[in-house]
This record gives structure tokens, sequence and C-alpha cells, in this order.
């Protein structure tokens, strides 16, 4: 009668563990984000006029050339959340040499002579990427200016102040969040229609 027992035991485990590790802690996990880290927990929404108009941690497409642009992505049709990810092309794949030879050509011609930055060519791993490197805003200034009819001191001025450095000091590289600094540049010179 011992294989009645364990199997008595082995179902009571399994039934145990699975309101334990199934049920229990999702919950508390749960719980404890929401009341400790609210906005962490619920996305990083951004809202203006009590509309969400996106997310401080998920990037997402400007093409008007008064805005500072992304970094391309290749989640599902662009920044499509429900499909996050790269090319999974290799640095010799001749789809993914050219796309970034257009897309450096293309970038030339916004700023003839000045180094493209390698973020503005290329996607990230996540293709949900809401940053973009302080070389790659600067690459973009004078459009954003220009477009914009401010003196590119004060975009410089905008994108200082929206610019993080490394997380405790020595841990990734300085970014500046792409939305945030476009809600920002809205907010003091909206755009002239």
């Amino acid at each position: 009668m011992n294989i009645k027992r364990n199997l008595i035991v082995a179902v009571l485990m399994t039934v145990v563990t699975t309101v334990l590790l199934g049920i229990v802690y999702p919950l508390v996990v749960t719980v404890v984000a929401q009341v400790l880290f609210h906005d962490k927990a619920n996305g990083q929404l951004i809202e203006r006029d009590g509309k969400v108009i996106g997310s401080r941690i998920v990037g997402q497409a400007f093409s008007s050339p008064g805005y500072f642009h992304s970094r391309p992505s290749a989640a599902g049709t662009g920044y499509d959340a429900t499909s996050s990810g790269g090319t999974n092309l290799g640095p010799t794949n001749k789809k993914l040499v050219d796309a970034v030879k257009a897309a450096a050509e293309a970038a030339q011609k916004e700023n003839p002579g000045t180094p493209v930055p390698v973020d503005l060519v290329t996607s990230s791993a996540s293709g949900l990427d809401p940053h973009i490197s302080p070389a790659a805003a600067d690459f973009q200034v004078p459009r954003v200016a220009r477009e914009r009819g401010i003196p590119e001191e004060e975009v410089h001025r905008a994108l200082e102040t929206h610019m993080t450095g490394r997380q405790w000091g020595f841990l990734g590289e300085p970014v500046v969040n792409v939305l945030e600094l476009n809600l920002a540049l809205d907010e003091q010179f909206p755009m002239k229609r």
C-alpha cells in the first residue's frame, strides 16, 4: 500500500504547490507592486488631459521633422509591443546591410558631412527601445530647431534637461527618452502650423 500513500502525497504536493506558486505568490507580488511601485507596475504611462499618449518604457514612431525620431523598430509593423523583437539578421546579411546603408544615406541628406550615430540606423534587440543616445539626439537638433523655428541652443537646453546619465553612475550609457523630450518641446515650443 506504499504506492497508494505515495500517490496521495504526490497529488497533495501538486495541489499545494499549484495554489501557493500559481495563485498566492502572483497575487502577493501583484499587490506589493501596485502598492509600492504603482507607476512602474502599470507600464509608466504618460497622460495628457486624461488621455494616455504613451509609455516611458516603450518606444514609438515620430515621423514629423519637428520631432526627435526614435531608433528604427523591427517589432511587428514597428513599435508593436505585442511583437517585440529585433531583425535577427546577422551583420553580413545583405538585407540588413542594405537597410542600414539606405537609412545612413537618408540621414546624411539631413546633416551632410556629419557622422550618423549607429542607433539612428539600426534597431534595438526588442524593437521597442524608448531611448536614443545623446549623439543621436545631437544629430537631430538642427532639423528640429529649423522646423520649430527656434534657435538650436533652445533645443540643446531641452535636450540636456531630458538626458539620463548612467545608472548608479557606472552602468550603461547616457540616454535621452524621445517621447519625454518631444512632449517637453511641445509644451515649451509648440509646432507652428
